[in-house]
């Protein structure tokens, strides 16, 4: 006789926080983004199969009855920010709102997949409430507004289309993941993977005491953080960072600024270090560096004893760059005499 397997009700449990394994750059960034949600929020770029939703749930179960909320790629505008119905002022002389996504996720998560193919529209108006924390609808010259204030994780496969560059410079800290090629942490990956398939409330429960921990440093860094303080010190390497990476505007400076002021808070001191703004500089730019700008981790100043190159160096150096990529073997341009086109009898030539 076939034993048929007995079949359980799916768990709602969230995979723990603290079982992530070989992400300790999104982590970090996501932990920031929850201690001060007005910085934008992550931008998660990565293939497929890399832990992005995974991650964003882990996050919103470390906050306190928090709401994950999904944007589906086909919502509407309406949906995402609500709307007023007008038509109950005829009955009883009350505009009412009907709320919408970012409503539904105040104090919790806000999880865009495939961000990168939303309409440019309603990422924009996302990237407004997020960095805000206020929503305002509008209608007919009728306009309400209400706190929306939430962790923004959006996610985008690089394969399937690239965020235009203002909107890109509107996430506040982004992430790069890529397909981990190490066979040890794969491995680690797949065992965490299918312990927590095998039993969700066993894994949970071997975490429990870290993500305890993790709950109470987040409250305590929430609670502290706008009593943190920035030196000159702090606000000009940030600046130097922000200048050596060629980006427009002074956004990346704030966002820096108030990343390494959220990392201070995690780790409970009372000021910010330079160590921090170095420990969060490349989520802050990575998104925003242009081109041309300088490596990630160059020298702002030459070290001692290895003074600036001489301009004819420097001139040497800027000859021997490469060229950039495209036509690839091209010839300079050549001076070409002008020679006067005769007649061919195509058409009879005018008349003096």
């Amino acid at each position: 006789m076939t034993t048929v397997p007995e079949l359980h009700a799916a768990s709602s449990a969230a995979f723990p926080f603290t079982a992530l394994v070989g992400h300790a750059a999104l982590q970090r960034a996501l932990l920031l983004a929850a201690i001060d949600p007005g910085m934008g929020g992550v931008l998660i770029s990565g293939p497929r199969g890399t832990a992005k939703s995974t991650s964003a749930r882990a996050l919103a179960a470390l906050l306190p009855q928090a709401p994950f909320i999904t944007l589906p790629l086909a919502a509407s505008l309406e949906q995402l920010v609500g709307t007023l119905n007008l038509e109950d002022v005829l009955r009883d002389g009350q505009v009412r709102l009907a709320p919408g996504l970012v409503a539904r996720a105040h104090g919790g998560v806000l999880y865009v997949d495939e961000v990168n193919l939303l309409p440019d529209a309603l990422v924009d108006a996302l990237l407004d409430v997020a960095a805000s924390g206020v929503n305002t609808v509008e209608r007919d010259g009728v306009s309400r507004q209400h706190a929306a204030q939430f962790v923004l994780v959006g996610t985008m496969n690089p394969e399937e289309g690239e965020l235009r560059p203002q909107l890109l410079d509107r996430f506040g800290l982004s992430v790069v993941l890529e397909n981990p090629n190490d066979a040890l942490q794969r491995q680690a990956i797949v065992r965490a993977r299918l312990a927590f398939d095998a039993d969700p409330q066993a894994l949970v429960a071997e975490h429990a005491d870290a993500q305890a921990q993790l709950v109470a440093k987040l409250a305590a860094a929430r609670a502290a953080l706008t009593a943190i303080e920035w030196t000159d010190d702090v606000v000009q390497h940030a600046s130097q960072l922000a200048l050596a990476a060629g980006v427009d505007g002074i956004r990346a400076d704030l966002v820096m600024l108030r990343a390494a002021r959220a990392l201070a808070a995690l780790e409970q001191r009372h000021t910010v270090r330079l160590e921090d703004v170095d420990a969060v500089a490349e989520l802050a730019l990575a998104h925003r560096r242009s081109e041309d700008a300088a490596p990630p981790h160059a020298a702002l100043s030459p070290a001692p004893g290895n003074p600036q190159p001489s301009a004819n160096r420097q001139g040497a150096s800027a000859s021997a760059q490469p060229t950039p990529e495209g036509d690839w073997g091209a010839l300079p341009p050549q001076p070409q005499a002008m020679v006067r086109v005769r007649n061919t009898g195509a058409w009879p030539p005018k008349k003096a």
